[in-house]
Order: structure tokens, then sequence, then C-alpha cells
């Protein structure tokens, strides 16, 4: 079956994950990496390299084409509607404006 795959979460759990677009797979990605550098703290992560990293997404997310953004914007909020934690909605909810996808194409 296509965009079938086995892998396992973050905390280790195993997960069968089933996404109807390499896009809404590799958003899936990024918002799992996301989510695990914003939750890190300093034992897990260097602080300054985590800036770095989210800076860099905003960066390459704020230089996407109009296109781009089309189709990124509405798998993030089917995302966040889709999302029983709380606080990762929130997150989801926020990373249009947090990482520059409603500022203007650069």
């Amino acid at each position: 079956m296509a965009g079938l795959f086995h892998c396992r979460d973050l905390l280790g759990v195993p997960a069968m994950t089933v996404h109807p677009s390499l896009t809404h797979a590799l958003a899936q990605a990024l918002v799992d990496v996301l989510w695990f550098i914003e939750g890190s703290d300093e034992e897990q992560m260097d602080q300054d390299d985590a800036v770095k990293v989210m800076e860099n997404v905003a960066h390459l997310v704020s230089g996407l084409s109009g296109e781009q953004r089309g189709e990124l914007a509405p798998l993030l909020a089917a995302m966040a509607e889709a999302e029983s934690d709380p606080a990762r909605r929130e997150f989801l909810e926020g990373f249009p404006e947090g990482f520059g996808l409603l500022d203007e194409p650069a």
C-alpha cells in the first residue's frame, strides 16, 4: 500500500502512519522535529542550536512561493484540527505566524 510505513514516534512507541501525499508526510515530519526541539530542555539539546534550527526553518518557510504556502497552510490547519494534545494543537495553530508562513514570499 503506497504511503504506508511503520515507524516509532519520539518516545519510541511503534506507529503506523498513512499519508495522502509526500507533502503531508514531510509536513508531519517537520512538525514532529520542531515540536521535539520546542519541548527540549538544556540537557536534551543545546538551546543555541535549537534557536538556530528554528530560525533556519522560519527562513526556509518564509521563502516558499505562494503556491507552496497555499499547499502547506491548509495541511497545518488540518493537522491542528485533528490534534488531541492541547499544547501541540496550539503549536500547530501558531506555526504559520511563528515560522513566517503568513509573511510575503521572498
